[in-house]
């Protein structure tokens, strides 16, 4: 099988938009804002971010705002937690933290993943550089020093500037 080509610089940006969370309620309220576009269904975000920037609990908050109940737990140790959100929304929560074999990627069944329909999240996309598709939507988390967040979304795609535009 051939794998996706490599993404080696940042795919090209169609949109950008700024935003600063200065607490929860601001993650949570791109979150809901987001989960209300019907692009999102079938989107692919990445999430980029130091540790503790905010990545996993920008996701629970998108995944509560899709109607996932229960634990949200971080795929840190597993790769990938699959959720289901309302309306039987196929949801897969990625963290490629400790990812470092390719071959995972064949024998985990990544590519069938992302092959078919479902909202894709995945922490630390850079650790499965050359298997990703291009996201269509990238958002990258820096903590400041004063607790606020600043966060920067970028569209890769045309869902990707749909759900760019709903994060006004």
């Amino acid at each position: 099988m051939d794998n996706h080509p490599s993404i080696v610089e940042t795919p090209p940006v169609r949109g950008q938009r700024l935003v600063q969370w200065h607490d929860e309620e601001d993650t949570a309220r791109l979150a809901q804002a987001l989960a209300a576009q019907p692009p999102l269904r079938n989107a692919f975000i990445a999430l980029h971010g130091d540790l503790g920037a905010g990545k996993t609990t920008f996701v629970r908050h998108l995944l509560r705002a899709l109607g996932v109940t229960g634990r949200i737990k971080s795929p840190t140790y597993a790769v990938v937690e699959p959720h289901q959100g309302e309306g039987d929304q196929a949801i897969f929560h990625f963290d490629f933290y400790r990812f470092s074999d390719p071959r995972e990627w064949e024998d985990a069944g990544f590519r069938d993943i992302f092959a078919g329909a479902g909202l894709k999240l995945a922490e630390w996309p850079a650790n499965a550089r050359g298997q990703l598709p291009v996201p269509d939507l990238s958002i990258t988390i820096d903590a400041m020093s004063d607790d606020t967040r600043q966060v920067t979304l970028q569209a890769h795609s045309d869902s990707g500037l749909a759900l760019l535009q709903a994060a006004a």
